[in-house]
C-alpha cells in the first residue's frame, strides 16, 4: 500500500513537472522561430531592394569616390556610357558583392531590431507595444551598429567592385586578395569609423520613422497593419530622412574606403572633409550625388521595409496553417 501511495506520489509529481517543461520548452522554440523568420525576411528584404536600385547605387558611388560635378543629366550620361561600353548588366558590376554583404548585413539588422524591441521593451514596461519614442530610437540605431561591425569588410570590397573597371578585380575573393597583399589587412577597416558614425542617425531615425507612422496610423485608422503601398510610403519617408542626415559620412566613407585606387591618401574623417571642401566645396562635394539618393533610397528603403513586413505576416500564417514547423 505504501508502494502504491508513493507510486500515486511520484505519478503525480511527474505530472505537475512535465506541463512546466513543456511550456519553457515552447517558449525556446518560439523564440527561436521568431529569431529565424526575421533572419530570413531581413535578407530577403535587403536582396530585393538593393538588387532594385543597383544602377543608381553603383552611379551614385563613382560621383562620390571623384571630383566631378554632379548632376541628373552627368549621372543619366556615366549610365548610358556604361550601357553602350559595357552592356546592360554592366550597370550591376558589383552588385554579387553587394548581395554578398547587403545579405548578411539585412538579416542581422532587422533581426537585431526585433530582438532590441523585444529587449527594451521588457526593460520600459512595453513588452508587446509600440516602444516610445528614445527607446525606438535606441533599438534601431544599435541594430544597424550591430550590422555594420559584423559586416564591415564586405561593404570595402563593394565600393571597390563599384568604382574599378572589371579587369582589375575578377571576383569578390580577387578583391580581398590583392588588398591584403598590396595594401595590408588594415585596409579593409579603412573608413569604419565614418560608417558606425553615420549608420546610428541613418539606422536609428529610419526605424524611428517606420515605426513611428505605422503606430499613428494605426491610431488614426483603426487598422492595425497598414496596406502594402502604406508601407512603401512609410518606408520611403523613412530613408529620405535616415539618408538626408548621414549622407556627409557616407561620402567621406567612400572616400576613405577607395583612396588605394583613386590616388588620394585620406587618414581621418576630419582631414577627409576638409580636403573634400576645400576642393570642392560643401554642397558639390559632401553632398555630392544627395539628389540620387533622395531619389535611389526611398524607394530601397521602401522596399526593404515593406519586402519584410510582408515575409513576415506570410512565415507568420504558414506557421499557423502547419506548412513550416
Amino acid at each position: 500500500m505504501g508502494s502504491g501511495v508513493r507510486e500515486q506520489r511520484a505519478s503525480l509529481t511527474q505530472g505537475e513537472v512535465l506541463p512546466l517543461a513543456s511550456s519553457s520548452q515552447s517558449e525556446d522554440m518560439k523564440r527561436t522561430q521568431s529569431i529565424l523568420n526575421s533572419l530570413f525576411s531581413g535578407a530577403l528584404a535587403g536582396a530585393v531592394a538593393k538588387t532594385a536600385v543597383a544602377p543608381l547605387d553603383r552611379t551614385k558611388i563613382i560621383f562620390q569616390v571623384s571630383s566631378n560635378r554632379f548632376s541628373a543629366k552627368e549621372a543619366y550620361r556615366l549610365i548610358y556610357r556604361t550601357y553602350l561600353k559595357d552592356g546592360f548588366f554592366s550597370l550591376w558590376r558589383g552588385n554579387s558583392a553587394t548581395m554578398v554583404r547587403v545579405i548578411p548585413y539585412a538579416a542581422i539588422q532587422f533581426c537585431a531590431h526585433e530582438q532590441y524591441k523585444r529587449l527594451l521593451g521588457g526593460y520600459y514596461g512595453f513588452q508587446g507595444k509600440a516602444l516610445p519614442p528614445v527607446p525606438r530610437l535606441l533599438a534601431g540605431s544599435m541594430a544597424g551598429t550591430t550590422a555594420a561591425m559584423l559586416t564591415y569588410p564586405l561593404d570595402m570590397v563593394r565600393a571597390r567592385m563599384a568604382v574599378t573597371p572589371k579587369e582589375m578585380y575578377s571576383n569578390i575573393l580577387h578583391v580581398f586578395v590583392r588588398i591584403s597583399r598590396e595594401e595590408g589587412m588594415k585596409t579593409l577597416y579603412r573608413g569604419f569609423t565614418p560608417t558606425i558614425l553615420g549608420v546610428v542617425p541613418y539606422a536609428g531615425l529610419s526605424f524611428f520613422t517606420y515605426e513611428t507612422l505605422k503606430k499613428l496610423h494605426a491610431e488614426h485608422s483603426g487598422r492595425s497593419q497598414p496596406y502594402s503601398f502604406e508601407r512603401l510610403a512609410f518606408g520611403a519617408c523613412a530613408g529620405l530622412i535616415g539618408q538626408s542626415a548621414s549622407y556627409p559620412l557616407d561620402v567621406v566613407r567612400r572616400r576613405m574606403q577607395t583612396a588605394g585606387v583613386t590616388g588620394h591618401t585620406y587618414g581621418t574623417i576630419l582631414g577627409t572633409m576638409r580636403e573634400i571642401v576645400s576642393e570642392e566645396g560643401v554642397v558639390q562635394g559632401l553632398y555630392k550625388g544627395l539628389s540620387m539618393n533622395w531619389v535611389k533610397g526611398p524607394i530601397a528603403v521602401g522596399i526593404s521595409f515593406t519586402t519584410f513586413d510582408l515575409t513576415q505576416i506570410l512565415l507568420r500564417k504558414l506557421h499557423q496553417m502547419g506548412y513550416i514547423q
